[in-house]
C-alpha cells in the first residue's frame, strides 16, 4: 500500500514541479494609439476602435533589470463600453516582447539583436478600466490573459496589466496616451515528457494496487 501512495504522490508532484518555471517582467514608458476615435468625443467606436502600443521599455525579465528591450501590443476591437469611460476589447491582436543587448544573447544563445523573446496575443476579452479622472489627466488599466511562444518555441500563457495615462480631453480626442508601467507574468506549462511520465506513474500505481487487491 505504501508503494501506491508514494507513486501517486510522485505522479502528482512532477507536473506541479514543471509548472514552477515562471517568467515575470515589467515595462515602462512608451505611447499608445487609439484608432477610430476622431469625432466620437472620446467615446471610440464599438467594433472598430483598438489600442496599439509600441516601444514601451522592457525593464525587468525575472531577476535581470535595466534597459532590456521593448514590449509592443495591440488589442482587438472595442466590444462594449467606451474609451473614455472604460469598456471591453476583443481578444486577439498581439503581445510581443523584444530583447536587446548581451543579456538577451546569453539567455537565448542567439548571436544577433534584436531577439523576439515572446510572440503572442490576447486570449479572450481585454478589460479597459477607468481608474481615475480629472480635467488634467485620466488613468486607465488595460488587462487581459495572453498566450504565445517563447524563443525556444515552447507554448506559454499568462496575464498582463498595463497602467496608462491620457492627459486632458485634447489627447483623448487625438487618441494618444502614455504608458506608466506594465506588469506581465508568464507560466511555462509542463513538458510533454513529464506529463507522460506522470501518467505512466499513475498507471504503475494502478497495477500495484490491483495486485495488492488480488492478494
Amino acid at each position: 500500500m505504501r508503494r501506491v501512495v508514494v507513486l501517486a504522490l510522485l505522479a502528482l508532484a512532477l507536473p506541479i514541479m514543471a509548472m514552477a518555471d515562471n517568467i515575470t517582467m515589467t515595462n515602462v514608458d512608451g505611447t499608445i494609439a487609439i484608432s477610430a476615435i476622431a469625432g466620437t468625443n472620446g467615446l471610440g467606436t464599438i467594433g472598430v476602435s483598438t489600442i496599439t502600443s509600441k516601444g514601451s521599455e522592457l525593464t525587468q525579465w525575472n531577476t535581470t533589470t535595466g534597459h532590456l528591450g521593448y514590449v509592443n501590443y495591440s488589442t482587438g476591437a472595442l466590444t462594449s463600453g467606451s474609451i473614455s469611460g472604460g469598456g471591453t476589447f476583443a481578444g486577439g491582436g498581439s503581445f510581443d516582447v523584444i530583447g536587446v543587448g548581451a543579456w538577451a544573447k546569453k539567455l537565448t544563445g542567439e548571436t544577433k539583436n534584436p531577439i523576439t523573446l515572446f510572440a503572442g496575443s490576447f486570449d479572450g476579452p481585454i478589460t479597459w478600466t477607468l481608474d481615475s479622472s480629472s480635467k488634467q489627466k485620466s488613468t486607465y488599466t488595460l488587462s487581459g490573459d495572453i498566450t504565445g511562444t517563447i524563443w525556444t518555441g515552447r507554448l506559454v500563457n499568462g496575464s498582463t496589466s498595463q497602467n496608462i495615462s491620457i492627459l486632458n480631453k485634447g489627447q483623448l480626442n487625438q487618441g494618444i496616451g502614455h504608458i506608466n508601467m506594465g506588469t506581465t507574468g508568464l507560466s511555462t506549462p509542463e513538458p510533454g515528457t513529464l506529463g507522460l511520465l506522470g501518467t505512466g506513474l499513475v498507471g504503475v500505481a494502478g497495477m500495484f494496487r490491483r495486485k495488492l487487491i488480488k492478494r
